[in-house]
């Protein structure tokens, strides 16, 4: 069910950025009509220079061989961080989202890191996926956009 790709699979990608983009579109309470800040074609080409220099690492979810969800991870010295987590809308409510997150969670502990960071857009409903795991807030990122 969950496999890691490789850098040439980062294509299959991007309907799940996409799908991502138009979520945060709607969600967003600051931001609606923002996303994506890059676009998801260059986002894929960074995905896949990411993957080939080892920088980062992304398991898939298919369903009928097709990409529905997936889970970006890196590291920034003993931190991990947990940079995309996209499960699409057609697919939430069958344990996707944990699916990936365990994933997650599972690499970084082999990977000996215990402190992880994870962003969420303010008004995303997918914070609660994060606190059931134990994640909680610790900083409150304030931007003025002119």
């Amino acid at each position: 069910m969950i496999r890691e790709i490789h850098s040439e699979e980062t294509g299959k990608l991007y309907e799940c950025l996409e799908a991502l983009a138009e979520h945060h579109n709607r969600v967003s309470v600051h931001f609606k009509g923002r996303y994506p800040q890059t676009p998801s074609r260059e986002k894929i080409k960074q995905f896949e220079s990411e993957l080939e220099e080892g920088k980062s690492r992304i398991a898939v979810i298919e369903n009928d061989s097709s990409i529905v969800g997936f889970c970006k991870i890196g590291t920034d010295g003993n931190t991990g961080i947990l940079e995309y987590l996209v499960v699409l809308d057609r697919e939430r409510g069958k344990g996707y989202g944990a699916a990936l997150m365990d994933w997650a969670l599972n690499t970084f502990q082999k990977l000996g890191i215990n402190e992880i960071d994870v962003k969420v857009v303010y008004g995303n409903e997918a914070i609660h996926l994060y606190e059931k795991y134990g994640f909680r807030e610790r900083f409150v990122i304030m931007t003025l956009d002119r």
